[in-house]
């Protein structure tokens, strides 16, 4: 199994990370994608990238960090992107995206904007694929995407998305990567949206330390939880969880160009 997007450099892990990512192997787990969420962060998870076999990361501004950092800075962090991804050592661009929440926040959507197309032109340039959030602005992700394109590809991570959103997304290169709200009491709209989901653009993840799947709600996730999150996907597409392993383990190799440890 391979947890597509999972923020094991959170505060949330400072006492137990390595234990957290022992857990996480016992079950199954080979590989951990981690987006950064701020510059901040960058050069640090570049080096526990490095050191430890299995764990990918990737690098990007996540939008809900917007409200706390100076807009005059953005060309600069975004520059500052770029070089450090040119030298190598990550495997996509991001996290980075839209998020509904923060324009109230503080973070105006035109400026969202504005850093989300840097981040979409630097994967352009690189040939790296982008790890998106997008929370309650489908419809604008819709529009930035389909004018910039995702030459390597992208992920549209625990998408939120309705079934009938998959196909025009989709249409634009895109993967869709499921959470644990898959395995929430009475859930519908992602298990429904998991089902559009092409087989070969079907993707899962944690999104640890939050998102917590059923029974774990209310405690802090982790990767090691990702059985759970694998298990509820493939009940709903009529799959057998190895079945759905080996997909979304091809998946993900394949796009985020992974080779097995």
């Amino acid at each position: 199994m391979i947890d597509t997007h999972c923020h094991l450099d959170s505060p949330a892990f400072d006492g137990d990370r390595e234990q957290a990512l022992a857990r996480a192997r016992a079950v199954g787990v080979t590989d951990v994608v981690i987006p950064a969420v701020e510059p901040s962060g960058w050069a640090g998870l570049l080096t526990f990238g490095a050191s430890h076999p299995g764990v990918h990361v990737a690098l990007g501004i996540h939008p809900q960090a917007l409200p706390g950092m100076a807009p005059a800075s953005d060309d600069r962090h975004l520059a500052d992107l770029e070089s450090l991804l040119a030298r190598g050592g990550a495997v996509a661009v991001g996290e980075c995206g839209l998020d509904g929440p923060s324009v109230e926040a503080g973070a105006p959507l035109d400026r969202q904007r504005a850093v989300l197309r840097g981040h979409l032109a630097i994967a352009g340039r690189l040939g790296l694929p982008v790890l998106l959030h997008s929370l309650r602005a489908h419809d604008a992700m819709l529009e930035e995407l389909a004018r910039d394109g995702l030459p390597a590809g992208g992920v549209l991570h625990s998408f939120s998305g309705s079934a009938e959103q998959v196909p025009p997304l989709a249409a634009l290169g895109l993967h869709f990567s499921f959470a644990g709200p898959v395995t929430y009491e009475g859930a519908r709209k992602p298990l429904a949206a998991a089902r559009a989901v092409a087989p070969d653009r079907l993707l899962v993840e944690t999104d640890a330390p939050d998102q917590s799947p059923h029974p774990h709600r209310g405690t802090r996730n982790e990767p090691a939880h990702l059985p759970l999150v694998l298990g509820a996907v493939a009940l709903a597409r009529g799959a057998t969880p190895a079945e759905l392993d080996r997909l979304t383990t091809e998946n993900a190799r394949r796009l985020l160009r992974l080779t097995p440890t």
